[in-house]
């Protein structure tokens, strides 16, 4: 949480800076920067000054982490291999840097015939000047949308509609994408949550039958995972766990 205070606070300095070097810039230079927020330039749209547009692209960068990690594949996929570190009880190997480039590329991935859809139906008819920006971005969000509605839950869906107290939506097309990204986490976040308890059993009975022996051999002071752990790594490498565990979040989005 103070790592994102911190970050937003820099994003506010580094705004108010671009805004104070443009105006500057601009009483010295002046030069036609603006342009119209509206997908026609002579219908009275609102003329943002380079700095604002500045201001703009840093908010939209600032946020795309987010929604990398809030509307795609992340979130389930780090989830469970965070869970698989801590069953096999290794410490920092792998690292976190590690574990998230993973997460990141198999989001990349699996969420790649969207990224594709998304660019054929939107973002090169608009780098075109086929459509307009808002047109792109209502063809844009549909893919996203169905990819989402794949895989949220009706019952977390329906908690969220409840919660708004709006009009009850008669088709999926009615209920706004703010109300479909929250029940999409907490329905990617139970999967994998119950990914990750399956994943847990086999190592989980290592680590008891480790400690049954060395009670049963008096052995009290010696901590049972360290003992075991040697024997959840080689279970893990002869049964060939990356593998499995890569394929099973793959085939899980399938």
């Amino acid at each position: 949480m103070r790592n994102l205070i911190k970050i937003l606070i820099f994003t506010f300095i580094i705004g108010i800076c671009f805004f104070v070097v443009s105006d500057i810039f601009a009483q010295q230079n002046p030069l036609p920067l603006n342009f119209s927020l509206s997908s026609k330039p002579d219908d009275g749209g609102v003329q943002l000054t380079s700095a604002m547009k500045i201001v703009v692209m840093i908010t939209i960068l600032s946020l795309a982490p987010s929604l990398l990690t809030m509307v795609t594949s992340f979130t389930r996929i780090v989830i469970i291999l965070s869970f698989m570190k801590r069953a096999l009880s290794i410490g920092s190997q792998p690292s976190n840097q590690i574990l998230v480039g993973m997460a990141l590329f198999l989001t990349f991935y699996i969420m790649n015939p969207v990224w594709k859809e998304i660019n054929d139906k939107a973002i090169q008819p608009m780098l075109k000047k086929e459509i307009s920006e808002k047109e792109a971005f209502d063809k844009g969000i549909v893919p996203l949308r169905k990819f989402m509605f794949k895989y949220t839950r009706t019952k977390d869906l329906a908690l969220f509609v409840h919660l708004t107290k709006g009009t009850r939506p008669k088709t999926p097309d009615d209920i706004p994408t703010t109300t479909l990204i929250p029940a999409f986490i907490i329905s990617e976040m139970k999967t994998a949550f119950q990914m990750g308890f399956v994943l847990f059993i086999p190592f989980l009975i290592i680590d008891m039958v480790t400690a049954s022996i060395l009670l049963a051999m008096g052995m009290i002071v010696l901590p049972p995972m360290i003992v075991s752990m040697p024997f959840k790594i080689l279970m893990f490498v002869m049964v060939d766990g990356w593998y499995l565990l890569i394929r099973s979040i793959t085939l899980g989005y399938q």
